[in-house]
């Protein structure tokens, strides 16, 4: 297949354990050609974490992953954090305050991943479920930090949060703001076509290229970039979205669209926020 322009997925997993470099090559032969690949949630490979540290783990497993990808002729680009939903689970063990503590330290080692230049992005964000009062305070207290943390490494974070709205938007932004972040480099992954509100805002949203999803956004404009947000988990195939979901959207929206949106979408975009060369 001979492309004209690339194919990004902004968010994706691959486990070496389920489909691993075979979900690659399925994202490739239908056209796509550069992923966002993030870590999965510790606990997912059985990691039981009681002190930062134990989330090298994690990070080292993604980054492998990654030269293993890059191997195939996909360009891969890790991204490195620890997920929200980590505060629930260290909770069930230990104090709020510590899992907090502990939390902020695997960031700061995935930190130091971007700064090496092994990862280009963090991860961070706040549970997508209802928690108590103290822990949805404790994640924003988290999510706070991976913005003051990226805005001295001046990298991009991945936002994994509660399904959004405006008002929700509005309150991740204030809270990103505050910090001095670059705003463009705030991104809301798994984030619904509300592309003028998050440009109003200043957030990047990553739209989850479900059914008309794609063509909602583009009604707006051309300011997002596009995921799966697949999983690769052996006991749910294709959640959340299959690896050829944006390579197969892209190529059909392009004969309606054109070629031109998908320029900027699938290469100036992400190069912009994550300040990474995006070439075929």
């Amino acid at each position: 297949m001979t492309l004209s322009f690339p194919i990004t997925d902004e968010h994706m997993h691959i486990d070496l354990r389920a489909k691993g470099l075979k979900a690659v090559k399925e994202f490739q032969n239908t056209g796509g050609t550069h992923i966002f690949l993030v870590m999965k949630p510790s606990w997912t490979l059985g990691i039981k974490v009681t002190k930062p540290e134990d989330q090298i783990a994690v990070f080292e497993k993604t980054v492998n992953i990654s030269k293993q990808i890059n191997e195939t002729g996909v360009t891969s680009f890790p991204v490195l954090g620890v997920h929200p939903a980590e505060i629930t689970k260290l909770a069930e063990y230990m104090e709020l305050s510590k899992a907090v503590e502990t939390m902020k330290g695997g960031l700061d080692i995935a930190a130091d991943y971007v700064n090496r230049g092994l990862a280009v992005g963090l991860k961070s964000g706040r549970p997508h479920y209802p928690v108590s009062p103290e822990i949805w305070d404790a994640s924003n207290e988290v999510m706070e930090y991976a913005f003051t943390l990226a805005k001295d490494l001046d990298c991009a974070v991945q936002l994994h949060t509660e399904d959004v709205g405006e008002p929700e938007l509005i309150d991740i932004a204030q809270r990103a703001r505050k910090t001095g972040i670059k705003m463009h480099k705030v991104v809301k992954h798994y984030a619904p076509p509300l592309v003028n509100v998050c440009e109003r805002l200043g957030i990047f949203p990553g739209v989850l290229a479900g059914k008309g999803a794609i063509e909602e956004a583009l009604e707006q404009g051309t300011r997002f970039m596009m995921e799966t947000d697949y999983i690769d988990d052996p006991d749910r195939p294709g959640a959340v979205l299959g690896p050829k979901t944006i390579p197969r959207r892209t190529l059909k929206l392009a004969e309606e669209f054109g070629e031109e949106p998908f320029w900027k979408i699938h290469k100036e975009n992400p190069e912009k926020v994550y300040e990474v060369d995006i070439e075929l």
